[in-house]
């Protein structure tokens, strides 16, 4: 069965850098897209970044864009977020989440989904 372990979470100082890493497992992911959610406190999950699994494509949230970058590791089976200039407004849950569909940025497509990992970003 397919499995998402995210790891990298911590608490930072505004400004300050982080990665989160995803371990995916339990099968192939040709032609399937990868992406990172978050959820703040009392608000929605909302989507972050996603990745073609085959051809390295990328989307990002407005939010972020400039700020993140998505990456993957098709032998390793690893997804990356690299996360830059860090405000308290990213402070939430990142979760991992996977897909077979064809909507990359729609949290309603995505079918597995990681524990999730806590990012603090102090000011």
């Amino acid at each position: 069965q397919v499995q998402l372990v995210e790891s990298g979470g911590g608490l930072v100082q505004a400004g300050d850098s982080l990665r989160l890493s995803c371990a995916a497992s339990g099968r192939t992911f040709t032609g399937w897209y990868m992406g990172w959610f978050r959820q703040a406190p009392g608000k929605e999950r909302e989507f972050v970044a996603a990745i073609n699994w085959s051809g390295g494509s990328m989307y990002y949230a407005e939010s972020v864009k400039g700020r993140f970058t998505i990456s993957r590791d098709k032998a390793k089976n690893t997804v990356w977020l690299q996360m830059n200039s860090l405000k308290p407004e990213d402070t939430a849950v990142y979760y991992c989440a996977a897909q077979y569909s064809d909507s990359p940025t729609t949290k309603s497509k995505y079918d597995y989904w990681g524990q999730g990992t806590q990012v603090t970003v102090s000011s």
